[in-house]
């Protein structure tokens, strides 16, 4: 009986490990509550118990945003799960990971950048540099270049920063300080 309960106590906490480090961002204690009673992992009070358990020992870490909590998995909870992530069910494993690729693909459609560039007839670049959000662009600006070196170059930056170099072309044209978006 005592040997089931520990076991038991453990496989939830992995549980509750692995669903922390499968999302890309820290998780609030409602969607993690969510995640877990949706399917019936176990019921809310231990939930709550074993996310505290697990913040008070270090594996994972709550930060207060406001009126939320939001979990993170630390270095030593990232080094239990992957040594004993092998003692929860392939099946768990992969329906929450399933859960948190739907999740990361719908934000992705939500919010697009595009880059692209393409040779004009006069040996010149024409780049294509767009910010699309749900489906309605936000922004698009067209730069003939002479190389193609540059239109890399152009390309490489607004993938890597888009915001950034969107709400600075805002602020150039307006003469405003806009700093988010």
């Amino acid at each position: 009986m005592f040997f089931d309960n520990t076991q038991e106590l453990a496989q939830n906490k992995l549980l509750l490990l692995y669903i922390v480090n499968e999302s890309y961002t820290p998780l609030s204690n409602e969607k993690i509550t969510e995640i877990v009673l949706e399917k019936d992992y176990m019921n809310y009070f231990l939930t709550q118990q074993y996310l505290s358990e697990l913040v008070e020992t270090d594996f994972i870490a709550c930060e207060n945003d406001g009126d939320k909590k939001l979990y993170k998995i630390l270095d030593k909870g990232k080094t239990t799960l992957y040594y004993f992530q092998d003692r929860l069910p392939d099946d768990l494993k992969n329906e929450i990971s399933l859960k948190f690729n739907q999740v990361k693909e719908e934000e992705k459609s939500s919010k697009e950048i595009v880059s692209e560039y393409f040779k004009k007839d006069n040996n010149q670049y024409l780049v294509n540099l767009k910010l699309i959000e749900n489906m309605e662009t936000l922004f698009s600006l067209y730069l003939d270049v002479p190389t193609e070196k540059q239109a890399k170059q152009l390309s490489e930056k607004w993938k890597s920063n888009p915001e950034y170099i969107y709400v600075n072309i805002l602020n150039l044209l307006l003469d405003e300080d806009i700093t988010s978006v």
